[in-house]
């Protein structure tokens, strides 16, 4: 049974930083697109950053470069996203997801992904 469970949100101020957790377990993911999604109140679940978990090969939106990281721990199966500079427009329940897609044409559409966590809460006040 795969499971995606994601951790390490909070409430902090504008300018601090987060790091988000994703352990994954339950096969093996060397292959797979895993990602991060957000979704803010009353608005839709969007793309945040993505990596290929063999080779490391990452991709973010344009809201977030330069400030966010995505990377993975392959002892740990665990996919981080580390948030810096953060913005109360950032603010949002935070997703994790894994997608066995071939290529990386699809994974900014969160329809690719097969398997996603309970969401973690990222809260930025001003």
């Amino acid at each position: 049974q795969v499971q995606l469970v994601e951790s390490g949100g909070g409430l902090v101020q504008a300018g601090a930083s987060l790091r988000l957790s994703c352990a994954a377990s339950g096969r093996t993911f060397s292959n797979y697109v895993m990602g991060w999604f957000r979704q803010a109140p009353g608005k839709e679940r969007e793309f945040v950053a993505a990596i290929r978990w063999n080779i490391g090969a990452t991709y973010y939106t344009d809201s977030v470069k330069g400030r966010f990281t995505i990377s993975r721990d392959n002892a740990k199966n665990t996919v981080y996203l580390q948030m810096n500079s953060l913005k109360p427009e950032d603010t949002a329940v935070y997703y994790c997801a894994a997608s066995s897609m071939p290529s990386w044409s699809g994974a900014v559409q969160r329809l690719r992904y097969d398997y996603w966590g309970q969401g973690t809460q990222a809260t930025v006040s001003s």
